[in-house]
């Protein structure tokens, strides 16, 4: 560069890869988990209990010391103890069953869902679902609400062997998919788990904040309200969407 000339301006990168959370981003999983619970159990006031006893029991199975299926039957046993219900194995599997059994019946897409998948496939970028949640239980989501179409990939922590956030779940579904993770973005509900791992992995971090809740995020983040507003979001921050790419 000759003396005195300016440097290039900065010009944003180009968009490869768009990654999406699942439950409570793409899927409104918590309120048919809401919903199956309340019927089970008569009440509708103990989701906040139910949330904190599953966080540390998915933590259980993150660390290698439970898999799902043991998770979610002591996830309920304990539960059902908080409330001091006295019930025996055979109970629990029955609750268990039942439970499952509603929130699937009940699993719905948010609106924006379709649209927004229907415009980055236009877009020509590459999608995974990455998830913390079991497989299994995931794919069957997937296939059920007509979502499996869409995506080239599905990241499952379980296989992996971490989970979000941190950077090495994210850094496997670029690799997997050829990317460097300066060319991919990742939306999801969780403004740490989602949004902060993906910016502290080198992509571009994206909080869904459904219910706007006024929570400040942190300098790097983005946050939109629906996925209605992620595609002027993304033209916004990159400079090309899509490469050619065999699906």
């Amino acid at each position: 560069m000759t003396l005195g000339t300016p440097a290039d301006p900065w010009s944003p990168p180009s968009l490869r890869l768009v990654c999406l959370d699942i439950d409570d981003t793409l899927i409104d999983f918590s309120a048919a988990c809401r919903r199956a619970l309340a019927v089970l159990i008569g009440r509708s006031d103990m989701w906040p209990l139910w949330e904190s006893i599953t966080d540390r029991h998915v933590a259980l199975v993150v660390a290698g010391e439970l898999d799902y299926a043991s998770m979610h039957f002591r996830r309920t046993q304990c539960f059902l103890g908080e409330l001091g219900v006295v019930v025996d194995a055979e109970d629990v599997r029955r609750f268990e069953v039942r439970r499952k059994d509603l929130v699937r019946r009940s699993w719905r897409l948010f609106d924006d869902v379709l649209p927004c998948l229907d415009w980055l496939r236009a877009a020509g970028v590459l999608l995974a679902a990455v998830t913390n949640a079991s497989g299994a239980h995931q794919r069957v989501k997937l296939a059920d609400l007509g979502l499996a179409r869409f995506f080239d990939y599905v990241a499952i922590a379980g296989e992996i062997g971490v989970a979000k956030p941190d950077p090495v779940m994210f850094h496997s579904v670029c690799a997997r998919l050829g990317c460097d993770p300066g060319e991919a973005a990742h939306v999801g509900d969780k403004l740490g788990t989602d949004a902060v791992g993906a910016r502290d992995a080198g992509l571009e971090g994206v909080w869904l904040d459904r219910h706007e809740s006024g929570t400040d995020a942190p300098e790097g983040v983005h946050v939109i309200s629906g996925l209605d507003e992620l595609p002027q979001l993304l033209v916004s921050e990159f400079a090309r969407i899509g490469v050619p790419a065999q699906r």
